[in-house]
This record gives C-alpha cells, structure tokens and sequence, in this order.
C-alpha cells in the first residue's frame, strides 16, 4: 500500500504558568527533586505534537503483521475514518487484547504505535504493586517521583502515545494503594482531561492518551474497568496467518540491516518458519541469516532454521 503520512498539531498538555506558580510554593522550593521536575517542564513547555490520520487505511498493514487482530484492526479503522472526517486526533476507546500467552499481543500494540506515527510507552501491571507507580507518589514521601502517566506526557513529544497495560490481570499489592484505581479516572476522557499526578500536582489533560491493556483472564479485572474499555478476544494464527506473521517478520528484520538477503525467503523456508511460535522467530532468523553467511550464502535454507534452540520449551503458536 502506499506510504500513509500521519498529520501532526500542538496540543496544550499543561499550563507553564501553572508550573511556575507551583515552583514558587515552599515545598518545591524545599524539594530539590520537585523543582528539577518543574524547572524541566517550563524548559519543554506545555504542549506536545497531536497525530492525526490522513487516511483509515493508515492501519492496513496491521492486517498482515498481525491477521489474528482483524476484529480489533476493523474496528480501529472505523476510529480512524471518524477522525479523518472531523480532521481531528487519533482517539479510540481503549482496547483490552485478552487472550493466551504468546498471541503477539504486546508485539500488535507496539505495531499500532508504528503506524499511527505516534509514542509508544510499556507499562508491566504485573509488576505494579501500588496506584502511585502510574499516578506519582506525594512530595513528602522520600524518594517520590512522578508516576508513568505524566513521565510520558513530560518527557515525550506526543500528546497521544500509545500506552500498552500489560497483563493488567495480573496488577496486584496492598488494597489500600490499588493499582488500578488510578485506571476508573484515566480511562474516562472527561475526568482525564484533568488528571494529577500526585508528585507534579499540577492539571494535566491525558485524555488523549491511547490505551491498549492486555490479559489472560478477565475474571479477575474489576467490572468498572471492563465496562470502560471494548474487549477482544484473541485467538491463534491459523496456517495462513503463520505463514503472513513469518513473511512480515522476515522483511522486517531486513529493512533493519543492509543484508544481501533476497527480500522474501525460498517457499521451503518460510514453510518451516511458520510451523515456529512467532515470538521466537525473529530471533532464529537473525541465527538462520548468520548461519547462512558463515556458510558463504546470501539466502537462507530450510536447515539454517535451527528449531532444536527452542528445546525444553513447549512451543505455542503465538507471539
């Protein structure tokens, strides 16, 4: 398809003035940390570029990198022609991808980011133990900083990134800091649009912020949170999936180096790269392309694909 060329406006995040009232109050006068964290926000100032899509097809691609997400990718392109009709920002209601592991979840979310020409930032709710880890933590706690939400509205250069929860099933800790509570606020535009951090504590819109949460098993997500996202179950590749996932993997990997490769492999060799996990096979095609060139080839064949490395590991079709 042809090149799609995302649109890009300004959009106000923060208010500098805000930022500056705020450094002048004792605390952050007190707080060496908080003041670094001010001074940095009226050096950038308040506003950060906002993608628009040219097209609905900006997501087609999708299709290929990823055939098992066409529910979700026919249903981002409606998201798309509405925006592309108002000539407004990419916004979408968030999305939770549920599912086994290794569908290729994480992998379709850092792909959407790709092709939308927008920020991509990862966020392990497995690990997340406390709220104040996407919210911030007060200025009076030691050690406090700002929380994920407003680090990648600060520190990024778009207004709208896509912000990827993963196995947010998994988000667990002390009920009295509950991760997820910060999510009925965030996940809402409305309330969104003037969202806090706790260590910043200045207004901020994140409302435009694109969510995309992954899971296993949604019995264990609050039915407030499943209520605000639209939710996808995902199933495996087929045959003809694997083979596509394969071909996409394979180009990928080429358009990264400046390899004599040809630009698709031999049909035996993509024949047996989609019988492999497609997680794993970016990483056996960079030891096949090296075999190969040890070799003194410049095309890979079916031998070069060594799936004994995947030994003692139960393979799964997915990512």
């Amino acid at each position: 398809m042809d090149t799609v060329i995302p649109l890009a406006d300004l959009k106000s995040i923060y208010s500098v003035a805000d930022v500056d009232r705020a450094r002048e109050e004792s605390s952050a006068r007190r707080n060496e940390g908080l003041k670094g964290w001010y001074d940095r926000m009226h050096e950038l100032g308040g506003s950060r570029f906002i993608v628009k899509p040219s097209t609905h097809k900006a997501v087609d691609d999708l299709y290929d990198t990823s055939p098992n997400f066409r529910e979700v990718i026919d249903d981002l392109r409606k998201f798309l022609a509405l925006a592309v009709s108002g000539n407004e920002a990419v916004q979408f209601t968030p999305l939770l991808l549920l599912g086994e592991p290794g569908l290729g979840k994480t992998y379709f979310a850092k792909k959407l980011a790709q092709v939308l020409g927008t920020g991509f930032e990862f966020v392990s709710m497995s690990s997340l133990t406390a709220g104040w880890v996407l919210t911030g933590a007060s200025a009076q706690w030691h050690n406090a900083r700002p929380g994920k939400v407003a680090q990648t509205l600060i520190e990024g250069e778009f207004a709208n990134p896509v912000v990827v929860l993963d196995e947010v099933d998994k988000a667990g800790g002390d009920a009295r800091y509950d991760p997820m509570g910060a999510l009925y606020t965030l996940l809402e535009r409305d309330t969104a649009s003037h969202f806090k951090d706790e260590f910043i504590d200045v207004d901020m819109d994140a409302s435009h912020l694109l969510w995309v949460a992954t899971a296993n098993d949604e019995s264990s997500i609050p039915e407030p949170i499943l209520n605000r996202m639209n939710v996808y179950a995902i199933d495996r590749p087929d045959a003809d999936g694997s083979r596509r996932i394969a071909l996409a993997v394979y180009r990928e990997i080429l358009e990264q180096h400046s390899w004599t490769f040809p630009a698709e492999p031999d049909e035996l060799v993509l024949e047996k790269l989609a019988t492999i996990p497609p997680r794993d096979m970016k990483k056996l095609l960079l030891d096949a392309f090296g075999t190969a060139r040890l070799s003194g080839r410049d095309h890979l064949v079916p031998e070069d694909i060594d799936s004994r490395k995947l030994c003692g590991r139960r393979a799964r079709l997915g990512f």
